[in-house]
């Protein structure tokens, strides 16, 4: 996917988790994330658009004190404030150019990361919104595996101990689109290849599904396992978001 393509990604995604937290009360648990409510729910993934708006500005990173955020005390117009910042945030990528540098906790310090960051967010919280409300809609093949991709790319910089190895495998293999990945934890970090190959376990299954076991919101069961079981556990660190 283009920079451009993840525009309407974000304020879609964004106008779904809004209906969804208009259909369910705000106090509602979220399965996917139990400590949180839909209100936190709604205020967290607001919060990342005006934050990263804010960034994308500055190409500097922020404290969340030095954005103004506007966040409403009458929970009822949370809904409106997220559309109001995905819209945001999107005007305001829509007026950079991608390739300008900026910051980031990766080593991409482009401002194109945060469009594809911003995508990934959004989506997956859109998801854990339906789940607080009935049953949630897949991701789109396409956006799970870019969402896979930025994952796993992700990792070494945000989990670096759970990355590191002496050699374990696992390989991820999409039933519904071109998409597989040969992961190895090495002594140096995660290796990741894109390719067909044999690991030490496998997962196969829908990318959406793929993709939201690698963020820790489906279990292991949802998808086809070949393998030692066992071997799945020592994966278990890098199953989150």
């Amino acid at each position: 996917m283009d920079y451009a393509d993840f525009f309407p990604v974000i304020t879609a995604q964004a106008r779904a988790l809004a209906d969804a937290a208009r259909a369910t009360p705000f106090d509602a648990r979220v399965p996917s994330c139990p400590e949180w409510d839909v209100a936190k729910l709604v205020r967290h993934t607001g919060t990342a658009h005006r934050w990263s708006s804010g960034v994308v500005r500055s190409r500097a990173p922020l404290s969340h004190r030095e954005v103004d955020l506007a966040i409403p005390d009458d929970r009822d117009g949370l809904p409106d404030w997220l559309e109001a910042g995905a819209a945001q945030l999107v005007a305001t990528l829509g007026a950079t150019d991608p390739d300008e540098a900026c910051w980031s906790w990766t080593d991409d310090h482009h401002v194109r990361f945060w469009a594809r960051r911003m995508a990934c967010e959004t989506v997956v919280h859109r998801w854990d919104g339906q789940t607080a409300a009935g049953a949630p809609e897949p991701i789109d093949g396409a956006l799970a595996v870019e969402g896979i991709d930025e994952h796993l790319a992700n990792l070494p910089f945000v989990a670096p101990d759970a990355v590191a190895g002496t050699g374990d495998t696992l390989h991820l293999h999409c039933t519904d689109r071109d998409g597989e990945w040969l992961l190895t934890r090495t002594t140096g970090g995660l290796e990741v290849l894109r390719e067909h190959a044999k690991g030490d376990i496998a997962l196969k299954g829908p990318a959406s599904v793929l993709y939201l076991l690698l963020v820790g919101r489906v279990p292991a069961s949802a998808l086809e396992v070949f393998g030692d079981p066992e071997a799945l556990d020592r994966w278990r660190g890098l199953m989150r978001f």
